[in-house]
Formats: C-alpha cells, sequence, structure tokens
C-alpha cells in the first residue's frame, strides 16, 4: 500500500498498488468484433493451464466495427483484461507499439486477433523462455499454414527468404505474430511504418538470442484478412531502412561514405584523365560525354561524403547531448551472478 497525500485533506490516504503480472500479452485488433468473445476466452483457458499471473492488452486500432465498445463490455467482467483504444488506424506496429510501452510483464507475447494464432501455444512458448536464460525470444514458425497459396503463402516464403538474407537472421516464418519476448529486449525497440514483421532481426540486432518454434496455425473462419500484396513495397522499403539500422545506424559515415567515394573515385579519375587530355595532349574536350559524367559522378560522390559527416555528427549530438548510450548492458538472468553477461 502507498500513501498519498491530498492538499486540504488531513492525513495520507492509502491507494492499493496492483501488483505487476508475470506475462503481458500484447493483441493488435482491427475490426475484429466476431472474433474476440472467443479470443479473450481461449487465452483465459490457455493461461489457466500455468502458474503466472497474466494480463490481456487488446489494442483496438481505430476499428468501425464495434470492436472498442465491445472490449470495454469484455474488460468490465475481467480484471486481467485491458483494453487499450487508439484514436484511429495507425497500422500494427504501432498498435504493437502501444501495447509494449503499456506492458507490465516481465514476459511478453503477440499474436493476432483473428484466432489463426492459437492461444494454447502460449505456455509452451513461456516454457522455452523458462528452460533457457540465453534464450530472449521465441518465435512461432506456421508450419502447416492455412492460407491461401498464391497471395499469402508464396509471397511469404519469397520475403520470409529476402528478409533472412538482407538482414543475416535466417527465419522460415517473419509473419507469424505468435512469439515470446523477454521485456528488457522489447524495452530497447522502437517500431515505425511496418517494421514489426522485423521484430526478430531487430531483437538480434539488440542482443537478444532467438530459437524458431513450430506452432499451430488455423484457418480464418470470421472477419476479413487485413494482409494483400500491396504492402509488398513498403515491406521493401522498411527492409532497407532495417538493414541500414543493422548495419550503419551508430556509423553512418561507412555508409554514406563508401558509397560516396565508390563514386567519387571514378569521377575524379575521369576528370583527371581529361585534364590531361586537354593540358598535356591539346585535344578539346567541351562536348565530351564523360566529362558530364566525371562532373556528375565527383559531385553526387562529395554530397555522399558529405551526409557521411552531417551523420556522424548528428549521431553524436543525439547520445552525448541527451546523455543516451551506445549500448545497453544485459540484466542478469535467474542463475546468474550479477554482471556476468554485461556487455
Amino acid at each position: 500500500m502507498k500513501s498519498v497525500h491530498f492538499i486540504g485533506r488531513p492525513g495520507p490516504v492509502a491507494v492499493p498498488v496492483e501488483p505487476r503480472p508475470a506475462v503481458s500479452i500484447v493483441v493488435p485488433v482491427y475490426n475484429e468484433a466476431e472474433n474476440l468473445h472467443d479470443l479473450v476466452d481461449e487465452v483465459q483457458q490457455a493461461m489457466a493451464a500455468q502458474p503466472r499471473s497474466y494480463e490481456l492488452l487488446l489494442v483496438d486500432d481505430g476499428s468501425r466495427d464495434g470492436s472498442r465498445a465491445l472490449l470495454r463490455e469484455l474488460a468490465s467482467k475481467r480484471p486481467w483484461l485491458r483494453p487499450l483504444s487508439l484514436i484511429r488506424n495507425y497500422g500494427q506496429s504501432t498498435a504493437l507499439q502501444a501495447g509494449f510501452d503499456h506492458a507490465r510483464g516481465d514476459y511478453i507475447v503477440t499474436l493476432d486477433g483473428d484466432l489463426q494464432n492459437d492461444p494454447a501455444e502460449i505456455p509452451r512458448l513461456l516454457a522455452l523462455l523458462d528452460a533457457d536464460p540465453e534464450i530472449d525470444v521465441v518465435s512461432g514458425w506456421r508450419r502447416e499454414r492455412h492460407d491461401k497459396a498464391l497471395t499469402r503463402r508464396l509471397p511469404s516464403r519469397i520475403a520470409n527468404r529476402i528478409i533472412s538474407a538482407v538482414t543475416g537472421v535466417h527465419l522460415h516464418d517473419y509473419g507469424c505474430a505468435l512469439k515470446a519476448y523477454r521485456r528488457d529486449v522489447i524495452a530497447n525497440l522502437r517500431l515505425y511504418g511496418e517494421m514489426h514483421r522485423f521484430i526478430p532481426a531487430l531483437a538480434v540486432e539488440a542482443g537478444g538470442r532467438l530459437v524458431e518454434v513450430p506452432v499451430r496455425h488455423r484457418p480464418r473462419t470470421r472477419g476479413q484478412s487485413k494482409y494483400g500484396l500491396g504492402r509488398v513495397g513498403r515491406v521493401l522499403l522498411d527492409l532497407m531502412w532495417v538493414k541500414f539500422l543493422m548495419r550503419f545506424l551508430q556509423r553512418p559515415l561507412h555508409a554514406f561514405g563508401g558509397l560516396g567515394l565508390a563514386l567519387l573515385a571514378p569521377g575524379a579519375a575521369m576528370l583527371a584523365w581529361l585534364a590531361f587530355d586537354k593540358l598535356v595532349l591539346g585535344n578539346d574536350i567541351g562536348g565530351r560525354p564523360l566529362l558530364m559524367l566525371g562532373v556528375l559522378l565527383a559531385l553526387v560522390g562529395v554530397q555522399l561524403v558529405a551526409t557521411g559527416l552531417i551523420g556522424e555528427v548528428l549521431t553524436r549530438i543525439y547520445h552525448e547531448g541527451r546523455g543516451i548510450p551506445q549500448y545497453h548492458v544485459r540484466a542478469p538472468r535467474a542463475g546468474e551472478p550479477a554482471g556476468e553477461r554485461a556487455r
């Protein structure tokens, strides 16, 4: 119990402090009113089979089908259910980030609200985290996926291979929403755009250890799928950012400067040859395409190097000016001496 003093009132007033749950289950919801009753019931049944306390955060991402009112009704009878309503539809990444920001558990589990993920798998994922303190992320793999082959499974398979190749974190199924995390890994992540599908790669970049396990997948029986081929372009753009984030965020000069030097070197060589041709050999170079190409490459190369230098200055201002370290220290896990895994 905490004692809180109010101005104008004699003496402290005791305010009960709600204990933190051990597990936070975060589910983005967008127009899934038909599935919410079953989703809540299945989560309750799954978590009743394990000893940990839990909370269920259902993040309404601007639904227009009455999901918000239904969530309030469901929460009124279930103290472990915490609805969170966003003022408009922001997208799955922002909805997940909102859930992460409000989650209180030491373990954080995510799944979709369409009931294609089976909540009964949650205790098994948590048991894997308990069994090995070295594991920070357990990622689900829909090995037997019940979706349309041409519009869902084939694009997903291609995307998984591309993401694995670009990030160096090899998973069979980046798109599976059923995942379990330790809180300290999630605390270091910020999600924008369509970056929710890259959380495993971002978690590994933040120092997490990851395993992938097959999980059950069920066909959608109610509601409309929110995914389609229209997201391909956005995913590719976000993948470019993730690649930059993982390799060059704290050394932007290596990214921009490397590309700038690659352009500046041939451009300078072209201009040097043309100068020799003009000054020594006496040839006219005014109308030669090589001159325009050399000038273009040299100018673009200089601009990229300058961009890298500006990026280096901004990186130092961000970290040093705000007192933000450029590293994260791993907290010791159960059974480990303090400082053993700090780095």
